[in-house]
């Protein structure tokens, strides 16, 4: 599971909203480094800050497949104590229970408002936060929708993005780690993902209907801010 040799470009804080929107809101993704800052939402991740806040309160997991279909709650300490470990490599993606997204934001908004969200916005939007955590090797295979960020505030996301025009080869239930070993390795040059490693103080920028799929390196926190 090492990182890949990104093929995303890198901006930096210096990148402007006028630039942003001409050169990738409705094209490309992007990686924009810098251009937030919250370490005060990360003191708050930490695992023992989450479980203080948040662990008798329930989460609702989904389940890691392409269409994440079944749902199923318990208590977050639960899920952190004892389903937030590395994924198995024999389990498909509708036995592997994952937390991101379906957060109760009545619940979650004192964690929610100390996070600063990637200033761009594509006109006519709004955005809506999903925030997760998962241990390694867990992630989401391929599935599209409209544009959004990610922010990894704890841990390494690795991501792999194929244009709307270019559907992937990958089996919806098969997990995002079984299509890395499987899979990848044997995909043509010209078949090939675009591809990346977002780290803490780094935001994934993807446009809509790019096809994604997304392996946590390391048990990880994050955040997408999705734009509706």
């Amino acid at each position: 599971m090492e990182e890949d040799h990104c093929t995303v470009e890198r901006r930096d804080a210096s990148l402007t909203y006028s630039q942003f929107i001409d050169q990738y809101a409705f094209s490309r993704p992007v990686i924009i480094q810098g251009i937030t800052d919250n370490s005060e939402f990360q003191a708050l991740c930490t695992r023992n800050k989450l479980l203080a806040e948040f662990g008798d309160r329930l989460v609702r997991l989904s389940t890691a497949n392409t269409y994440s279909y079944h749902k199923v709650d318990m208590p977050f300490q639960e899920y952190v104590e004892h389903l937030l470990e590395p994924q198995d490599l024999a389990s498909l993606g509708s036995d592997t229970l994952y937390f991101f997204g379906d957060n109760n934001f009545t619940e979650w908004g004192s964690l929610f408002q100390k996070y600063m969200p990637p200033p761009f916005r594509i006109p006519g939007t709004s955005g809506a936060y999903s925030f997760g955590i998962a241990g390694s090797g867990s992630g989401v295979p391929f599935h599209w929708h409209g544009p959004g960020y990610s922010e990894v505030i704890f841990g390494r996301k690795r991501w792999f993005l194929y244009p709307p025009e270019k559907t992937p080869e990958f089996h919806p239930n098969k997990t995002t780690l079984a299509w890395l070993l499987d899979t990848y390795p044997f995909l043509p040059p010209e078949e090939r993902p675009v591809e990346c490693t977002i780290h803490p103080g780094e935001v994934l920028y993807f446009p809509r209907g790019w096809w994604h799929a997304t392996l946590n390196l390391d048990t990880s926190v994050f955040i997408s801010t999705f734009l509706g």
